[in-house]
């Protein structure tokens, strides 16, 4: 199934191309200071009863040297049927396209990420005509940045450091030194880095403290819309408990405050809503139904995908 972290984990290559340069660095493939980067379909589908999907496809043009795709794919547990799945699309790309491929597999998990490096070798046990040798980066090889000067000298990276290590070894200090330097940002920076690093931590226990430091160290003043759903469905939340003055108010104004966030972050995405959809979150009283909602907004295109979605 997927999910927000293994989304964040993948398209944050496609969003940021600049962090290809110091993963690819600290895998020992250094890449040319200068690339262009084109993201490409990622739907390899001969046959449409079988669904082949690649997380990201990326066409990289150096500045020296020829061009060649990265096919980027973000692994969360081990799985047998990888390597042929892999080597299919490898060699589907590098047919289709007539250029070289490679993989860059992004692990959560330091045991997935050491068998995601493989060698993997394909064919008659006794004669195996292919080996594949992923590219893997993951918690045994991203440095976990925990110095705000460091992390605003490479956002990106530091920001990928918080992906790569939120199911384990990620540390307050690393959200801290990532939330300093989102401050120093400029706002669109400070708003994608934001969104990627709130998807990337959903289901794991530091949500909740990356949404304290964001609000202790990243207002006032900013202006940015991080900033304004934050303060209004607070202030609306707060009105609204105010003005009841009972515990039924104070609950009522903590949904009013989720669904002004909820549909300004949906307005922000550019998903439509219908009449319907929107009176259906504009009656919801069910603070961790919200909750859910917003989570699935982080990554949805439609409205469907929020409220009812489908089975991955």
């Amino acid at each position: 199934m997927v999910t927000s972290q293994h989304e964040a984990s993948h398209r944050v290559f496609q969003d940021r191309p600049e962090l290809l340069g110091p993963v690819f660095r600290m895998l020992g493939v250094p890449l040319p200071p200068k690339l262009a980067v084109d993201v490409l379909n990622s739907d390899v589908t001969e046959i449409r009863p079988i669904e082949r999907r690649i997380d990201s496809v990326l066409h990289i043009t150096p500045s020296e040297g020829k061009p060649f795709l990265l096919a980027i794919e973000a692994q969360g547990r081990k799985a047998p049927d990888k390597a042929a799945t892999w080597t299919y699309y490898l060699g589907y790309l590098a047919a289709k396209y007539q250029c070289p491929a490679n993989l860059l597999v992004v692990c959560t998990d330091e045991h997935t990420a050491r068998w995601a490096e493989g060698p993997f070798e394909l064919g008659g046990a006794d004669w195996p005509s292919l080996t594949l040798r992923p590219l893997v980066a993951g918690p045994h090889n991203v440095p976990l940045i925990t110095d705000p000067a460091e992390a605003a000298d490479d956002l990106a990276l530091a920001v990928f450091s918080v992906l790569t290590h939120a199911s384990h070894r990620l540390t307050p200090e690393t959200l801290r030194a990532v939330g300093t330097a989102l401050r120093k940002a400029d706002a669109r920076s400070s708003e994608y880095f934001f969104d990627i690093v709130n998807m990337g931590l959903a289901g794991t226990g530091h949500r909740a403290l990356w949404e304290d430091i964001m609000r202790a160290s990243y207002f006032p003043g900013s202006g940015t819309l991080l900033e304004r759903t934050f303060l209004e469905g607070k202030a609306e939340g707060e009105a609204t408990g105010k003005t009841e003055g009972k515990a039924e108010g104070k609950a009522e104004g903590k949904a009013e405050g989720k669904i002004s966030l909820l549909l300004k972050l949906l307005d922000a995405h550019g998903v439509s809503l219908t009449e319907d959809a929107t009176a259906r979150i504009n009656a919801c009283t069910d603070l961790d139904t919200l909750d859910t909602w917003f989570d699935r907004a982080l990554t949805a295109r439609t409205i469907a995908e929020v409220l009812d979605p489908t089975v991955d």
